[in-house]
């Protein structure tokens, strides 16, 4: 079949990856003029991390990953206040565990497929009409194209699922947060394989030492106070500026980013991911949450699996898209409930609030406490095992 897949992101590469190794013709459609690299940091491990293994990009994975040895909380003037040795919590879980960029991620999926499917950048689906033998497609700049199967794999704000199920309005909850993230040059301080992060009422901010002297910086903020109209860099100076620990410098670094990622903190909750022809995936059909952590590892699950139902059900896409759901919706249901309780972790607006989170991040240094949380972070979901090539 021909299925055309809107995002070239984490879910959309793994998907067009096994699309083709099982015999169909995948079409990626990418409204950034070229790929995206880079974006927040995300912990991949669990299921995701075995799918990963399965496509057998474990190498590059290693390669472009970072094994943080310390997630360290530090006050006003830089004293620390928890320090968590990661190493722990990476034995708890496998030790198939390591921390990278989002768009790296993504970045290793695609160069599997780059000479081998084809990938349209700078265009957007305009309009999707479902018909008997398929799907007509119209675009903003190219000609319109006939498909067997449209999947939206466009993330939280997602273009084909506000086309084929309705407004963003209907399916986004809002969690009170807003979030950015960049990537600088040659900060300084500089300290390798340690994520520090500061927290005072409301607000986060986070950094971690990359390669070739790069540091990515990570802010979250609670928006009830924030003025939307603002650009985004401003609602960061307001929100941070007289923050304390580093956040001056941090700020003024911003003068020379470009690429800053920034958007709301919501999830997409829907009953149903399909429609006929058109299915949704990853983040625009079940987005658990950028605070989650395990969407990146949950796109690649929901890739590997989808593609498996359809080689199963053969041309009954209906009977695949429905098994799919049946598979994987209780599962991201969960994961969206564990997600809501992160939010006062990473945002936590009272001095106890603090203080007991500090506590907790010292006492999972210690061996009984550290096996009880990586249980409760546990996947409860068993990989299938379609046979694929």
């Amino acid at each position: 079949m021909k299925l055309a897949i809107s995002g070239a992101g984490v879910a959309g590469a793994a998907l067009a990856h096994w699309l083709h190794r099982t015999g169909h013709v995948p079409t990626l459609i990418e409204q950034a003029p070229k790929f995206r690299t880079g974006g927040y940091m995300t912990d991949f491990w669990g299921v995701g991390y075995q799918a990963a293994k399965r496509m057998g990009i474990e190498e590059p994975i290693r390669k472009a990953g970072y094994q943080i040895e310390s997630l360290r909380s530090v006050g006003r003037n830089g004293e620390v206040k928890a320090d968590l040795g990661v190493n722990a919590f990476r034995h708890m879980v496998g030790e198939d565990f390591t921390s990278l960029p989002r768009g790296d991620l993504a970045a290793a999926i695609y160069e599997t497929i780059e000479d081998e499917v084809e990938t349209i950048f700078g265009d957007s689906i305009a309009s999707v009409e479902q018909h008997s033998d398929g799907v007509h497609l119209t675009f903003d700049k190219g000609p319109p194209r006939e498909f067997d199967l449209l999947i939206g794999a466009d993330g939280l704000h997602s273009n084909v699922r506000q086309l084929v199920f309705g407004p963003e309005s209907d399916f986004e909850h809002y969690l009170g947060c807003k979030v950015a993230a960049c990537v600088v040059d040659g900060y300084r301080p500089r300290e390798e394989l340690v994520y520090f992060t500061y927290n005072i009422s409301g607000r986060q901010v986070s950094r971690v030492s990359l390669r070739d002297d790069r540091t990515m910086f990570l802010f979250i903020f609670r928006d009830q106070h924030a003025d939307p109209d603002l650009p985004p860099k401003d609602q960061l100076r307001n929100q941070f500026r007289d923050a304390g620990w580093e956040c001056p410098n941090m700020l003024a670094a911003l003068d020379d980013v470009d690429d800053l990622y920034f958007d709301v903190v919501s999830q997409i909750r829907m009953d149903h991911w399909s429609r006929d022809r058109v299915l949704l995936i990853g983040d625009a059909a079940g987005c658990i949450s950028l605070l989650g952590g395990e969407g990146t590892g949950l796109a690649i699950t929901e890739a590997y699996v989808l593609a498996g139902e359809l080689a199963r059900a053969g041309t009954d896409y209906r009977r695949a898209f429905e098994t799919y759901e049946k598979r994987l919706h209780p599962f991201v249901r969960t994961k969206q409930a564990d997600a809501k309780k992160y939010i006062s972790f990473f945002t936590t607006r009272t001095r106890f609030g603090l203080w007991f989170r500090n506590v907790a991040m010292r006492a999972m240094n210690f061996g009984p406490l550290a096996t009880l949380f990586a249980g409760s972070v546990r996947d409860d979901f068993e990989l299938p095992d379609y046979d694929l090539p």
